[in-house]
C-alpha cells in the first residue's frame, strides 16, 4: 500500500497518554516529528498508541470489527439487506461484479487494517528500548494481537496483500497464504516474549479490560496454525487455551458496539437472512439447537422476522475476540485432517453436547451426541456445519467456506476487489479477481 504522507500516530494514542487530560487534534503527527519521538520512547506514549490502535480496530462503522463481520456476513450469505440505500452493504449482498472498487466498506476495511499494522509496527519497533521488560512484554503482546488480526483479515478477503507498510512507497504484494504465516510469526514472537518476561500488572491496569492476552495469543496461534496446515501445532495450541476464560472487545456508553450501533438499533441496514445461519438445507441447524435462538431472535412486529441477538443486542455488549468453542472445533478439525476420526468425533461431540451454562459466553447446542460412523469427508462437513453455527457472525465463515471447498454458489464472492485508492496510488496493485 502506498501512503502519501499519511500521518499515522493516532490521536487516540495522544489522547490516551495514561489519563493525561490533553486535547487531541484530528491530524496525525508526522512520525519524524520530535514530539512523536518522545511519545514512542516512553511507556506512557506507547501505551497510548496500543489503546489507540485497539480503538481503531474495534470501534465505529469505519473500524475492522464492523467491516469484518459485515463483509463476511454478506458474502457468506448470513445476512440480508433491509435498505438498498446502504449502497456498500447492498453491493456485498449482491456480490459478484456488483462489488465495486469504490465500495466504502472494502475501502474502510483495507485502510483500517493497514493503519493498525502500521501503528502496531511502530509500537513493536520502539518497545524493546524500554527498561521495564515486563511492561514492554505487555506492549509487545497487545500490539501483536491486533497486528496479527489485521494481517489475517486482509488475507481472508483479498487474494494478495501488501508486502510491507512503508510510507510514501508503492509496495509490492504477496499471496494471501503468506499472510497467515506472517500473522503466525507475529504471534510466535509475542508468545516467546511473554514466556521470558511475564506481563506486568501495571500494564494490564493501564489498558482496557476484556482481552485475556496470553489466552488470546495461544488461541490465535491455534487458528493460524490451522490455516497454514500445521495441524499438530494447531492441536497443541488449542490445548493451551483455558476454555473457562473469556476474552472480549468491550464497549461502553461512549464507544458503542458497532454492529448494534449501525444494524441492530436501527433495523434499517441488515439482519440475519433466516434461521439457516448461512448453511445449505442439508447442513442447516437442528431445530433443537440452542445456539440458533442464542444468536437470532424472532420478531413478531414489522420488518425482518429474524433479528440479531446476544453479542449485538445492546449498545455496550462485548464481542468475543475468539470463542472457546472455536478451540474445540480446531481440535476436531486438526484430528480429522490427520485422519484420526475417533478423536475428531470426540471433540466435535464436546461442542454438540455442550450446554449453554457450561460455556463462559452461554454458547451451547445442548444436543445429543452424534455417533454416526462418518467418513473423513463427511466428518469434515459436520465440523464445517458446527463451526458455522458455533461461530456465527464471527467474521470467519467465508474463509471457512473456501477452506472446506464449499460450492461458489454458497458465497456471493470469493475475494474483494482492491480499493480504487490502492489502484490509483500503487502501480503494483494486482488485477482484481473476477469473483
Amino acid at each position: 500500500m502506498k501512503y502519501t504522507t499519511i500521518k499515522y500516530t493516532t490521536c487516540f494514542a495522544m489522547a490516551a497518554l495514561m489519563l493525561l487530560s490533553v486535547a487531541c487534534k484530528k491530524d496525525y503527527a508526522d512520525p519524524n516529528n520530535a514530539a512523536v519521538e518522545n511519545v514512542v520512547k516512553s511507556s506512557i506514549g506507547l501505551t497510548g498508541m496500543v489503546i489507540g490502535l485497539q480503538k481503531n480496530y474495534t470501534a465505529t462503522r469505519a473500524g475492522s470489527i464492523y467491516n469484518l463481520i459485515t463483509t463476511d456476513g454478506f458474502v457468506s450469505k448470513q445476512l440480508v439487506i433491509l435498505n438498498q440505500g446502504n449502497t456498500a452493504e447492498y453491493q456485498l449482498y449482491q456480490g459478484g461484479p456488483y462489488v465495486l472498487n469504490t465500495n466504502s466498506i472494502a475501502i474502510s476495511f483495507w485502510t483500517n487494517c493497514n493503519k493498525v499494522i502500521y501503528d502496531a509496527n511502530t509500537v513493536l519497533a520502539f518497545t524493546p528500548q524500554l527498561g521495564d521488560k515486563n511492561y514492554a512484554s505487555g506492549l509487545i503482546a497487545y500490539a501483536s494481537i491486533f497486528k496479527a488480526l489485521a494481517i489475517s483479515n486482509m488475507a481472508m478477503f483479498w487474494q494478495q496483500i501488501p508486502d510491507t507498510s512503508t510510507p510514501g512507497v508503492p509496495v509490492n504484494f504477496v499471496p494471501n497464504t503468506e499472510g497467515y504465516t506472517r500473522a503466525l510469526n507475529v504471534i510466535n514472537n509475542a508468545i516467546a516474549t511473554v514466556t521470558v518476561d511475564t506481563i506486568s500488572g501495571s500494564f494490564l491496569s493501564n489498558v482496557p479490560a476484556g482481552i485475556n492476552i496470553v489466552n488470546t495469543l495461544h488461541a490465535l496461534k491455534a487458528r493460524f496454525s490451522l490455516y497454514t496446515g500445521n495441524y499438530a501445532q494447531a492441536l497443541a495450541e488449542a490445548n493451551m487455551v483455558d476454555l473457562t476464560k473469556r476474552s472480549t472487545f468491550n464497549y461502553d456508553v461512549v464507544t458503542l458496539n458497532p454492529i448494534f450501533e449501525t444494524a441492530t438499533s436501527t433495523n434499517n441496514v441488515y439482519q440475519p437472512i433466516d434461521s439457516t445461519m448461512g448453511l445449505p438445507p442439508a447442513l442447516a441447524p437442528d431445530l433443537a439447537d440452542k445456539r440458533e435462538p442464542f444468536y437470532i431472535t424472532i420478531s413478531t412486529g414489522s420488518g425482518n422476522r429474524f433479528r440479531l441477538s446476544n453479542f449485538f443486542a445492546t449498545s455496550t455488549g462485548s464481542i468475543p475476540v475468539y470463542l472457546p468453542g472455536e478451540m474445540t472445533l480446531i481440535k476436531a478439525e486438526a484430528y480429522a485432517r490427520q485422519n484420526d476420526l475417533v478423536n475428531a468425533q470426540i471433540e466435535l461431540n464436546k461442542v454438540i453436547t455442550k450446554q449453554p451454562a457450561a460455556d463462559p459466553f452461554g454458547v451451547g447446542a445442548g444436543l445429543p451426541a452424534d455417533l454416526t460412523p462418518y467418513t473423513q469427508a463427511q466428518l469434515l462437513d459436520q465440523i464445517y456445519r458446527h463451526r458455522t453455527i458455533e461461530l456465527y457472525l464471527s467474521g470467519l465463515h467465508e474463509f471457512d467456506s473456501r477452506r472446506f471447498n464449499r460450492p461458489n454458489a454458497e458465497r456471493t464472492r470469493n475475494y474483494l476487489p482492491y480499493p480504487n485508492v490502492e489502484h490509483n496510488g500503487n502501480p503494483n496493485t494486482p488485477d482484481d479477481p473476477t469473483f
